[in-house]
């Protein structure tokens, strides 16, 4: 072999091992290019969630009108079109800065400095956030003005005597004759809970309320709502920025029901947890003493996420039944809280007197409020506490009323058996 030949066949296999090598190298690049891509709407995509954040924030609490307002979105949404601007035309951004302040800066000086500016401006409005503290004096709207209290008596600690009592009639939905009253309960006679769902913003949104019942007395509700004052309106998004003070009301039912599938015309229905014990049920109660003392103490904030009139409810019960209520998403989407107690056994799925099981769309067929008290007199001529016995007692038509367990072995086996039916 010539040694023409013999370099002419190196230069071609040191050609071949080039393009093979440059072939391995461009998936490389492309996966680079991917993450990159990937890395670059992670920053952004957080960016705009952080800048939607601050500025709803400011927004809700010195209103859509309010010149400071106006001056932060300015800064926020001008520092974030800066950093986007120095990333798709870096010439073009430097030319702007460099004639403005007569100086050079090389893209990451300026990238540092004007990220450096936005993340001090999100902190100083986030450390404003977590200092706007709630308050207890307010123009309250009149069906949150008084805050429940209570007293034990010092000889029998079952008997509670509460404090502000709403008891309203309610004539229109934004018209009521206010009064509040004074109710002695007895625990050792709590007899069940009930769970009622109040829908007002179609299948997945609903109001809780819990009604404790008594063996020889009429309900009790309980129900944790914003504090909303005089002129103020619900908005689920003001409810993330601090803009609503929790409340805690103790009601007749007739009061705090009525309101909502009468004169509101939400679509409301009431289930009664099975297997309990009274111990369990008496816990809860305490429960409820105890929200109460720690908001007349120190007022609190409503959060839609994390502290709404579902979840803290969750809360609370979680601390007396523990593993026989499981974490479920239906707990963050209130709406479905039927279908979750269902769905755990809470809800007899085999009343004793059926022949069959019943399912959910029976419940929620039984469970209906509306129906039931459609007409009914709420300004009859009675005194209030038979026309509130008489209200408790229609509402509760059609729908099996179940006795409380005699240990917790029995409940736990019956709640089991319930979830294995509801679930066949």
């Amino acid at each position: 072999m010539s040694l023409r030949s013999l370099f002419s066949r190196l230069q071609s296999s040191q050609k071949a091992t080039l393009g093979a090598f440059k072939d391995k190298r461009r998936p490389a690049r492309q996966t680079n290019s991917w993450r990159y891509y990937i890395v670059s709407f992670l920053v952004v995509l957080s960016l705009l969630l952080s800048a939607f954040w601050l500025l709803m924030l400011i927004g809700y609490q010195l209103g859509a009108y309010n010149p400071i307002t106006w001056l932060a979105c300015a800064l926020v949404i001008g520092l974030l079109t800066s950093l986007l601007l120095v990333k798709i035309k870096p010439k073009l951004a430097s030319k702007v800065i460099n004639n403005t302040f007569h100086r050079p800066f090389s893209q990451s000086t300026i990238i540092t400095w004007l990220a450096g500016l936005y993340a001090a401006v999100w902190l100083l409005g986030f450390g404003w956030f977590f200092s706007i503290e709630a308050k207890q004096s307010r123009d309250w709207m009149p069906e949150v003005s008084h805050r429940v209290t209570y007293e034990r008596d010092e000889t029998n600690p079952d008997l509670i005597t509460f404090t502000n009592v709403r008891n309203f009639d309610w004539h229109t939905s934004e018209d009521a004759t206010e009064r509040w009253e004074t109710r002695t309960v007895d625990m050792s006679k709590l007899s069940g809970v009930d769970v009622t769902n109040s829908y007002w913003m179609g299948p997945l949104i609903a109001h809780t309320l819990v009604s404790f019942r008594f063996e020889d007395d009429r309900p009790l509700a309980f129900s944790f709502e914003i504090r909303k004052e005089n002129g103020e309106s619900f908005s689920a998004f003001a409810g993330f920025f601090r803009r609503y003070e929790l409340s805690l009301i103790a009601s007749e039912e007739r009061d705090i029901i009525y309101t909502r599938s009468n004169a509101r015309g939400e679509q409301v229905y009431l289930l009664p947890v099975s297997h309990l014990q009274q111990s369990e049920v008496k816990s809860l109660f305490e429960s409820y003493l105890t929200a109460a003392d720690e908001l007349n103490a120190k007022p609190a904030w409503y959060n839609t996420l994390t502290s709404n009139c579902t979840n803290i409810i969750f809360y609370m019960a979680r601390i007396v039944s523990g593993e026989r209520l499981p974490w479920d998403y239906r707990i963050w989407v209130s709406g479905w809280l039927p279908n979750y107690l269902y769905d755990v056994g809470m809800l007899d799925a085999n009343p004793k007197d059926s022949g069959q099981p019943w399912s959910m769309a029976t419940w929620y067929e039984r469970a209906h409020v509306n129906p039931k008290v459609r007409g009914f007199d709420n300004q009859a001529d009675l005194d209030n506490q038979a026309n509130s016995s008489k209200f408790s007692a229609q509402i509760r038509q059609g729908i099996p009323i179940p006795p409380l367990a005699d240990s917790q072995a029995k409940a736990d086996a019956k709640a089991k058996s319930a979830a294995k039916a509801s679930n066949e």
